[in-house]
């Protein structure tokens, strides 16, 4: 059930996976055990560490149409209550970003992994048992999302500062290609499996298999070879410790300071802000307005999702091709496009032109959120300092997966006061202007891959 892989999507904020090494960090990664063609195929870390993305990923489709189906059919919650499940999963990113990033850079990175994800699978599987025993209610659904939100919290930032201690620099953009594929892949099949679950299982048995995912994408973390040191404390001039809250002040800084990081930030906040508008009463909208089942809006989702798979596999040789900096640029600015046709499209359509328009928001908001989220992840990783990794990650997913809740209460409120299509319109029209931070600053320049010492 994470945030950030709704469908169709706006720029999700590191919707799957990375790090964020530096060069301080390249002379400490591992080399790839297998070199030549097979690239990181021939990684068994790595591969093991990609096996349980993809496995969690397909797990995590289903839930993201269950959940929301659980609430609208089986609860009939109102278009409100069904935007406030994408509030409490992301809310934890804005009350307990920052300290998580303190912990990641304080802790070893894979045990936080593994207690993620098994932290999950035991929230979810409460869904499907409350429902057999009739006391499945939406303040559970609320409940369930703000636990496997905190989780994710940690899992993530540690996720995106796990990698580059696996992987070598010159590695790490086809290392966040692979994972996007993974991500891309599952949102390709997923919600077409989703769809035929819940008419044959119902929607909370559905999200059983998400649970099944997590645990399983436990074992093969917990199966990674690489021995992980433990990471010294941060220490003041004095020798002493350093508080958490003075680490905290340290990210912040780092962050909003760098005219990459503080860009890029900007950018994807507003893009998940004013998509999240759109999606948090997305569902509502295809289900009560438009008419749709589950059955047409999973294959909707099926269709739209391989313009992410397509981007993942594309992400790098676009890159090379514009070069890393006018690449975000270019593909910060189709998202919000995209989302018109859908926001416009009459009631009354036929439903395979309604499918099409809603795979055609997909297709288009997938391809460009997925070559963003690997170049401009892929450049954050390059320019930071291996101590600031958990920091760094925390600190962009506090600025730009905080803008989420916002986002999810406006689309809530909005939907209700203003009508569900007024508040699509509005969503795509402020995520085509989430471009303009990167075009107006140093971003737009970079051509190759920097190291922290050309930042």
């Amino acid at each position: 059930m994470s945030a950030p892989d709704r469908t169709p999507d706006p720029i999700p904020a590191e919707a799957a996976s990375s790090g964020s090494p530096a060069a301080a960090s390249a002379a400490t990664a591992v080399p790839t055990p297998t070199a030549g063609r097979l690239g990181l195929l021939g990684h068994p870390d790595f591969a093991r560490l990609w096996t349980a993305e993809t496995v969690s990923q397909l797990g995590s489709q289903v839930s993201l149409l269950a959940i929301p189906f659980v609430a609208i059919e089986i609860l009939q919650a109102s278009t409100f209550e069904v935007a406030l499940l994408g509030v409490v999963d992301m809310l934890p990113f804005l009350l307990i970003g920052l300290p998580a990033g303190v912990w990641v850079d304080r802790l070893r990175r894979r045990p936080i992994l593994v207690a993620g994800d098994l932290g999950r699978a035991v929230a979810l599987a409460t869904i499907p048992v409350a429902y057999a025993i009739g006391a499945l209610t939406i303040v559970q659904l609320y409940l369930v999302g703000f636990v496997v939100g905190t989780l994710t919290v940690f899992f993530d930032v540690a996720y995106q500062s796990y990698l580059p201690s696996l992987v070598e620099r010159d590695q790490l953009v086809e290392g966040n290609a692979k994972l996007e594929i993974s991500r891309a892949g599952a949102q390709v099949v997923g919600p077409g499996l989703a769809g035929a679950l819940i008419g044959i299982l119902r929607a909370p048995f559905a999200v059983l298999l998400d649970a099944l995912s997590f645990a399983a994408s436990a074992l093969f973390i917990v199966a990674i070879r690489r021995h992980e040191p433990a990471r010294e404390r941060s220490v003041d001039s004095t020798g002493q410790r350093t508080g958490m809250r003075r680490e905290m002040a340290e990210g912040l800084r780092y962050v909003l300071g760098h005219r990459y990081l503080r860009a890029i930030a900007l950018c994807t906040a507003t893009s998940n802000l004013f998509g999240t508008v759109a999606t948090a009463i997305l569902l509502v909208y295809a289900v009560r307005e438009l008419g749709m089942t589950a059955a047409t809006v999973g294959l909707a989702f099926s269709i739209g999702s391989t313009g992410a798979l397509l981007g993942a596999f594309g992400a790098s040789r676009v890159a090379r091709f514009l070069g890393v900096g006018p690449t975000i640029v270019v593909f910060s600015l189709v998202v919000g496009p995209a989302w018109l046709p859908l926001a416009l499209v009459p009631a009354s359509a036929p439903t395979v032109v309604l499918v099409g328009l809603l795979a055609f928001a997909g297709f288009f908001a997938g391809l460009s959120a997925v070559v963003y989220n690997v170049n401009q992840v892929s450049l954050r990783q390059a320019i930071t300092p291996e101590r600031m990794q958990g920091r760094m990650n925390a600190t962009m997913r506090w600025v730009v997966w905080g803008t989420i809740p916002i986002g999810g209460i406006l689309g809530g409120a909005l939907g209700t006061a203003i009508g569900l299509r007024q508040t699509i319109l509005l969503g795509a029209l402020g995520m085509s202007f989430a471009f303009v931070p990167v075009l107006l600053s140093a971003v737009r320049s970079v051509r190759a891959m920097p190291t922290a010492q050309e930042t």
